[in-house]
């Protein structure tokens, strides 16, 4: 049940059209929001913001290149007069392997995705909030930006960049009442964790990968479980509203308690059988 939570806010969200992006759309635009669906599927994007109706616009947007991100972010001020939060989600896993079988250009493809285009989101909502005077920043980063051994090389490294921006801009962004965060999922249940965005494979081939993929992942979560989009989207909209108002420079952990390390049922029995303590003479 919507409680209003963004009435009157205006949002641009990049990614929007699948995954957290979608749920988080979705959820924004419920809780009283407009927003601006930033996404490089532009079928599925475009259909996607006319099913949400006249609070929804559809801006084709490919975060490596910094025209139509900026195209994005000024469509809400141009449509709505206004921006209230800007929500750098996009991107994808890139290239995985061990470093030394890397190629510069795969690590460009990588980086230019997922910190480039954050780069680029924040750096042209920036002087528009600090005109206004107020605003929310968010980003995705990931688990694996706060520790080593959970996801690829370069996926890492560019997440820990993500988390160190959000860190950096919230100290800028601090002096113009505008509050800059990130979130860290751990393993989410998106198309992108199945090996596919939305538009490549059909709805069903989606989510029997996603099924086989919960199963897996989900053993090693200290709540038997991976993440759904909407546990992200929750984080978002907390982190959107003005409930987070003294929220500023964190990084969100959001992941099931996944970096905790192994869980419960999975540690040696002498960590968890009720044994008698013995005492000895000394």
């Amino acid at each position: 049940m919507s409680t209003g939570r963004l009435e009157g806010k205006v949002a641009v969200i990049t990614g929007a059209a699948s995954g957290i992006g979608r749920a988080t759309t979705e959820r924004f635009v419920a809780e009283g929001a407009k927003v601006v669906v930033a996404d490089l599927q532009e079928e599925v994007g475009a259909a996607f913001a006319a099913e949400l109706g006249e609070n929804a616009t559809f801006v084709a947007c490919n975060v490596v290149d910094e025209g139509q991100v900026a195209a994005a972010v000024n469509e809400a001020g141009d449509r709505w007069g206004r921006l209230d939060v800007v929500y750098a989600n996009a991107g994808f896993v890139g290239v995985t392997g061990p470093m030394e079988s890397i190629s510069s250009d795969d690590y460009d493809k990588t980086m230019n995705v997922l910190l480039r285009g954050v780069f680029y989101t924040i750096k042209h909502a920036a002087p528009i909030m600090k005109v206004q005077g107020s605003g929310s920043m968010i980003a995705t980063a990931s688990v694996c930006g706060l520790e080593a051994g959970i996801g690829t090389h370069i996926y890492t490294v560019a997440k820990a960049g993500v988390i160190s921006m959000m860190q950096s801009m919230a100290l800028e962004m601090a002096e113009h009442g505008v509050r800059a965060n990130a979130i860290c999922p751990g393993y989410i249940a998106t198309s992108l964790m199945a090996g596919r965005m939305r538009s490549q494979v059909s709805d069903d081939e989606t989510e029997q990968r996603l099924e086989k993929s919960r199963d897996i992942m989900g053993q090693s979560q200290p709540m038997h479980r991976v993440g759904e989009p909407d546990d992200i989207a929750k984080m978002a909209l907390f982190l959107a509203s003005d409930d987070s108002a003294w929220v500023t420079g964190t990084a969100q952990v959001v992941d099931g308690g996944l970096i905790l390390g192994k869980p419960w049922r999975k540690q040696p029995r002498s960590m968890t059988e009720v044994r008698p303590i013995y005492m000895y003479d000394v």
